[in-house]
């Protein structure tokens, strides 16, 4: 392995037994490359990452003041819930609001990622929902654009509705690409996803945390209530949630599936977006955490307390410890 690779490491006992490579793309509001570890230029799926550019037009389209949406609905258009009681709550607000109920969700049902919500609805013998579904919130929000619009919501997930056309527009904006140049497919929720290099995603939180500072409304109010609701951006027990909480909402963080991680940084005005090749769902928390280290994004102090999502124990069937997952990051310089 190459000293300047990263990767997050799997043990078991004192032997070495399984890695995740990680790519990575540190970018300022300028566009230039502040650090990089394998292909920065990878081009992947933004996946939900990209939920807090996707949120823009909610505030920048007049929905948020015709509505009256709040910051905590604005962190779940923003967030990857749990599924928990609260957010099911929030989202049927948010719904209530635009005078519309679950069943006009286009995301189906999935189990609650929260382990107590899938309990209790097991003993209670009910079956999940859309509104459980990670991205209900999400989809909300794009019905609320529909709604502000003048747009019929139906079909709102489909590629050739106004609304996504929209959020393409404003994806292209912040990216810096030609809309014709990001790739589409469908995501795990069903609307459209975006395919594009990692420095462009990096490069995309840089400006949005840049516009946050410079107090430009949609990108503050964005970035202010996923700051003021971290819980709704993910939940208990999430890296999301602990970072924000963690760093005092000095960084706003979004995971996506299949290995997609991006944090912005105000104060620095720098964007991070990393991908773990694999797809590995245990290897990001770590890979993340270990660049914003690496970056001095976060304190010993700050990384401490995030020991948990850092070194992950792997114990068997009997409840023993017999390995960990832990990070290895060595990022290149800009001018590496």
């Amino acid at each position: 392995m190459s000293d300047l690779e990263s990767v997050v490491e799997v043990t078991r006992g004192a032997v070495l037994e399984s890695r995740h490579r990680v790519h990575v793309a540190v970018v300022d509001a300028e566009g230039t490359l502040r650090g990089s570890s394998g292909d920065p230029d990878l081009v992947t799926f933004w996946r939900s990452a990209a939920k807090p550019l996707q949120a823009l037009p909610v505030v920048d389209d007049g929905a948020f003041d015709r509505f009256g949406i709040t910051a905590a609905e604005l962190a779940v258009i923003c967030g990857s819930h749990s599924g928990t009681a609260a957010h099911v709550k929030i989202v049927e607000g948010l719904l209530e609001k635009l005078a519309l109920t679950g069943d006009a969700l286009a995301c189906g049902p999935h189990a609650p990622f929260d382990a107590e919500t899938r309990r209790e609805l097991e003993e209670q013998g009910l079956e999940p929902g859309r509104l459980h579904n990670n991205c209900s919130g999400k989809h909300a929000g794009m019905m609320a654009v529909a709604r502000a619009r003048g747009w019929d919501t139906d079909g709102y997930q489909r590629v050739e509705h106004p609304v996504q056309a929209r959020l393409l527009t404003e994806i292209a904006r912040w990216v810096q690409m030609p809309a014709e140049a990001i790739g589409l497919g469908v995501d795990g929720c069903g609307v459209v996803c975006y395919a594009l290099p990692l420095r462009q995603m990096a490069q995309a939180y840089a400006s949005l945390a840049s516009a946050a500072r410079a107090g430009e409304r949609g990108p503050a109010t964005v970035v202010e209530a996923m700051a003021a609701h971290p819980e709704m951006v993910a939940g208990e027990g999430r890296i999301c949630t602990a970072i924000s909480r963690v760093t005092e909402g000095r960084l706003f963080a979004k995971v996506g599936a299949e290995g997609v991680y991006c944090v912005g940084s105000p104060g620095a005005e720098l964007g991070i977006a990393i991908k773990v090749e694999d797809g590995s769902t245990r290897a990001v928390a770590p890979a993340i955490a270990g660049v914003l280290r690496e970056m001095d994004l976060i304190s010993e102090d700050d990384f401490g307390a995030l020991h948990r999502h850092v070194f992950r124990e792997i114990s068997n069937t009997r409840g023993e410890v017999t390995g960990e997952v832990r990070p290895r990051i060595r990022l290149r310089a800009a001018d590496a």
